[in-house]
Formats: structure tokens, sequence, C-alpha cells
């Protein structure tokens, strides 16, 4: 039966079903966390005193190639919203199509990109184009799920902070008219933080605000903008993500606790973000560019109160004892945490050198560079993750410049001997004179788009124009694309050219150890405490990156990954290794820094 009383704005108060509804959310990624899981979480959200779950939807997993879409096995978004009901959560979709998320490219497809004339997050027609195929297949597997057709869906969310970009003045009202065209008729909103206000929102949708610290002055603003209208913080930061090479954010339970309190004294409607983080896996991460570029981490635990392989934290229980005063029942007992287990260190039996494999991989010859997003690959959608190798002749040594045009990071090889490294600090690399002809490598890795702020349109990857030696640019290049997606891990496992032993004299390299599990599997994390950077793989599942400058020294591994028996482990390395992976039973984050105490403009 079809129901017709949903989630509704009236004088200064939600109602659901006609009554007085206080939304307490959370947000948790189904695609940050493994299907497995997913249960587990929930029920945790709702022990926690969590009415409603809020998840983004990323367009660049469910459509990773112009026109093939996935919504089956982890991207089940069905599935995970039925999940929630049946669990007895309200559920607020936030399907974009920019999610931002810390995740590459704020969740747009990157085939996006080969178009030179891209706009993204306008109405140019190439992208609403690409929009419009992509929400008519969408909205097919969100409709059932709405409230209005008897699913949990209250309310959903268009765009995400579009206040930070404005670009474009018609752009919210075509993205609301994606939604209401195809039969949505569910409360909509927006969210912004408080400079955003202004610009981020559009006519009959709700505005929603986006913040850490109190301030009503905010509040207040927001309350002015739609007099009559509840107010609610979309995104209540209660941790924030880290970047690499600097400390890892934390945000204390009093100082958060404190905050929500005083959110809620005042009538106001709050989700969480995040509630649990959980995993940027595979080459996932997004990265920040306001000026400075800064990839982010593999982990994200968010300092969240369900922490990244789901333990319930000192906020969690505080949030929980605080939500408990705001339901008339008894909250349900908290669900036991998942064991963990320390597995012993494995040695590395064979390797593998980079150079050695790239017969296994995708490859084309092009006079000029080509950036990743362009190559003639992957029924010519383009590379969208992980590295591109780059090679030519030179008969001389010199100067080797990039003018800025890697990106994001690249090792350099003359005749596969490693010389140096270009990324956005260091433009420039010496080579050495030589008799003869010589092969120039250039490993260039992808470390993650931006996905948040202006530089959103300048996140093509690979190289983007010209290297230059001695003034001089550099031409014919022969393109290995190397996204170490599964299939080329799986050819990796059977190749019959693994040598033995850990002695890989011509880095970059894979190498391979077997871990041995007895009993059943248990989650565990994986530390690399003699290697530099690179990626993991277990059982052909990727990890995410590694990196010795921290502050994430581990990598979380799900105990459902593992098999009872043998486990295939392997390492892609760039520079160096002492043979061994370590596993621990809690991660490492490495040192800290309280995220209430730094001026908000140095997060971002």
């Amino acid at each position: 039966m079809e129901r017709v009383d949903g989630l509704k704005d009236t004088t200064c108060q939600f109602t659901l079903d006609g009554k007085p509804f206080r939304i307490l959310g959370g947000s948790i990624h189904y695609f940050r966390v493994p299907r497995e899981y997913w249960h587990d979480r929930l029920l945790k959200m709702k022990a926690c005193g969590i009415n409603t779950l809020t998840t983004y939807v990323p367009w660049n997993l469910h459509e990773p190639e112009k026109g093939a879409y996935h919504f089956e096995g982890q991207l089940d978004l069905r599935a995970y919203v039925s999940l929630a009901a049946e669990v007895g959560l309200w559920v607020i979709l936030r399907p974009g199509p920019y999610i931002c998320a810390e995740w590459d490219l704020g969740g747009l497809p990157s085939w996006l990109l080969r178009d030179k004339n891209m706009q993204l997050r306008t109405s140019y027609p190439g992208f609403m184009e690409a929009v419009n195929l992509y929400f008519d297949k969408l909205v097919t597997v969100i409709k059932p799920l709405l409230y209005k057709e008897g699913g949990p869906v209250i309310a959903l969310q268009i765009e995400n902070e579009y206040g930070s970009y404005a670009k474009d003045k018609n752009y919210m009202k075509l993205i609301k008219i994606c939604f209401q065209s195809r039969g949505i008729s569910e409360l909509l909103m927006t969210s912004d933080n408080w400079e955003g206000l202004r610009c981020g929102g559009t006519e009959g949708v709700l505005r929603t605000i986006n913040l850490q610290r109190l301030s009503f002055g905010a509040i207040q603003h927001l309350a002015d903008m739609q007099p009559q209208k509840p107010v609610m913080v979309m995104e209540y930061w209660c941790g924030w993500f880290d970047v690499w090479g600097e400390h890892h954010h934390v945000f204390h339970y009093e100082d958060m606790i404190n905050v929500v309190s005083e959110i809620l004294k005042r009538g106001i409607s709050i989700n969480l973000y995040m509630f649990h983080g959980g995993t940027n896996f595979g080459f996932m991460n997004g990265a920040m560019d306001l000026g400075n570029y800064k990839p982010q981490v593999t982990s994200y635990d968010y300092d969240a109160p369900l922490s990244e392989s789901g333990d319930c934290t000192e906020k969690y229980y505080a949030l929980r004892n605080l939500f408990s005063r705001y339901h008339y029942e008894p909250l349900p007992e908290v669900p036991i945490s998942q064991q963990r287990r320390e597995y012993s260190p494995v040695i590395v039996e064979q390797h593998l050198s980079l150079w050695d494999i790239l017969h296994l991989t995708e490859s084309c010859r092009s006079e000029l560079p080509v950036n990743m997003e362009n190559l003639p690959v992957n029924n010519n959608n383009g590379q969208s993750y992980g590295y591109t190798l780059y090679e030519t002749s030179i008969t001389y040594g010199g100067s080797l410049q990039s003018k800025n045009n890697i990106r994001d990071r690249a090792l350099v090889f003359d005749n596969r001997q490693f010389v140096g490294m270009l990324d956005p600090r260091n433009h420039e690399v010496a080579l050495l004179d030589g008799e003869g002809e010589r092969l120039l490598s250039l490993l260039v890795e992808n470390c993650g788009r931006v996905n948040y702020g202006k530089a959103l349109d300048e996140q093509r990857k690979g190289i983007v124009g010209d290297i230059f030696l001695n003034q001089i640019p550099l031409r014919g290049f022969t393109i290995f694309s190397l996204e170490m997606r599964l299939d080329f891990i799986n050819k990796l496992l059977i190749s019959d050219r693994w040598k033995s032993g850990t002695n890989c004299t011509s880095m970059p390299g894979f190498f391979r150890a077997r871990l041995y599990v007895d009993g059943p599997p248990r989650d565990t994390f994986i530390k690399l405490p003699g290697w530099a950077k690179g990626a993991v793989f277990v059982n052909s599942h990727n990890l995410g990156r590694h990196w010795s400058i921290g502050p994430q020294h581990c990598l979380y591994l799900p105990g459902l990954w593992l098999n009872s028996g043998e486990n295939q482990v392997i390492v892609f390395e760039e520079q160096k290794t002492d043979g061994v992976i370590v596993f621990a039973e809690n991660p490492e984050y490495g040192k800290t820094t309280d995220v209430y105490k730094l001026p908000f403009c140095s997060l971002l």
C-alpha cells in the first residue's frame, strides 16, 4: 500500500507519519565497509540510539565505464538500504552526483575527463547528459526504497556543498529536476558549510548545514534563510580525515559530546559524520588541494564513534548515553565486537620485478605523452587509478624537467635504474651523460584525485603535458597502464617469472608471501615497518596504499578476506623492503593532533 505522509518540514520541526520526528542520524558508507560487516555496523548504530542512516552513493563505482552499471555484491545499494530497514533505521540517501566524501574526484567517474572541454558540476551539456543517463539507471534502483513506495528512504540530498563551488547558477535547479522528473517526491535537501549556504541551495529544497564547532551565528543564519523550517546539521563532523605526511586527527569525546548535547537541547536534528568511517580500500582515497596538493590516507577511521574495524569507542558510549534520553524505550544491547588476531610475521618467499610483468598490462604507443584518462584502455574509457609507466629513448643526459606536468608523483629511471623523483614540489631531475641510446622510464602514480574545492577541475592524472630534457620536449612514448585491478593480480599470481627470495635487484617489484591461518580467520592489521611505499593485496583484495611517511602505519585486513589455511599476500613496493610482513591486533595511526584545537582553515 502506498504511503503518502512521509518526512515533511512543517513549522520549525520535521514530521513523519504526521508526528514530530527528530533526526538522530549517522553516516556509514556501504562502499567503505565489507558487505559481510554491514549488519554488524548497522546493529551497533541502532544500539547507539541512531534512528536514521545516511549514506553517499559513489557514481564512479556504480558506473566505472560509461554505460556499464554495477549495483551488485559490494555495491548492492538496494540490499544495504533494505538491511537498514530490517534493523529499524530510516534512511537519507545522498546520491550526488558529486559527493565529496574524501573519495577520488568526489565520486565522479574519471571517464568524464576524456572530454577536453569537460566542466564538472555545471550545466555543461556533456556533464548533464552523463548525469541524466546515470540517474535513469540509479532511480530504477532506489525508487522501490522510497518511503512513498513502502521503503525506508525518507529524504534525499541533491549534490553536496555546492555553495563552496558555485560555478553555475542554473546547475542546482537542473539536478533537482533530475530527481523530480523521475518521480521522486520525497523531501529534498542540500548541505553546505556556513560560507556556502547562500550559494548552495535552490528553490523548494531544504537547506541544511555542516559544521564541527558550535556556532549559533551559523545556525541562526540558516534559520533566518528559511523561516518556519526545521533546522538540521547534516554533517556534524565528530572527527576528521588524515593526509599523508601529517598527524592523525583526533577529536576528544568530551569536546564532541558538549557540542552534540547543546545542538539537541535546541531541538535541532543532527547527522554524525562519520558514525563509522571504514576504509578507502584500493586506490579510492581522495585528496585536498587548496593551494597545496595533499593526498588522503587509506584509512577512513575518521576518529569516529565506531572505529575502522568496528569497535565501539568512548565516543560511542558517550553518544549512546546521550541519545538514550531521547528515546522512550531502552536502547538495544550493544553487539559484541568481532575478535582480532595478531598473526605471526611472514617472510617474503618470492619477488618479481615490475619490468618483468609489463607484458601483463595494456599498453600503447604515442608520439606525445597521454594523460591517464585518455589512454586507449578499458574499452576506451581510459585508466582510472593506480600507476602509469611512460618510456622513451634518450641519447644524452642533462636536466629532466616536468614543468609541473606530473600528476602526482613519478619515479624516474635511466636504463631502469632509479635516478630521482618528480612530484608537486620537485620539478627537476639530473640525468648523467652516457654513450648510446638509453631507456628513460617514468612511473607515475595517481595518488588520489582532489575531492573538494576549485582544483576539482584539474584532475587529469599521469603526464598531462610535455616533459623536457634540456628544454627539448620528449617524444615517442610507450605507455603501460598499471591499474592493478583484479584480473591483473590474478595473472600475476600464476606468472612463471617469480624468483626465489627477497633480493629484488631491479626495483620496483612485487613481493609474495604466504600467511597460514589455523582456525577461523580473524580481522587483523598489516604493518610494513621496513618498507617504503606501494600497495598491499591479500587473496587478490587491494587493501590500499602503504607509505612510510605516515601517519598511518597499518592496513586493515578484514578476516572475511582470509581463508583457513594458506593465504596469498603480495606487496607492490617502489623502493625498499626488509622482506618481513608484520601483523598486529590493533591499528597504528601515528602521532595525533587535536582537531578541535586547530583553526578550521588549517584543516582545509
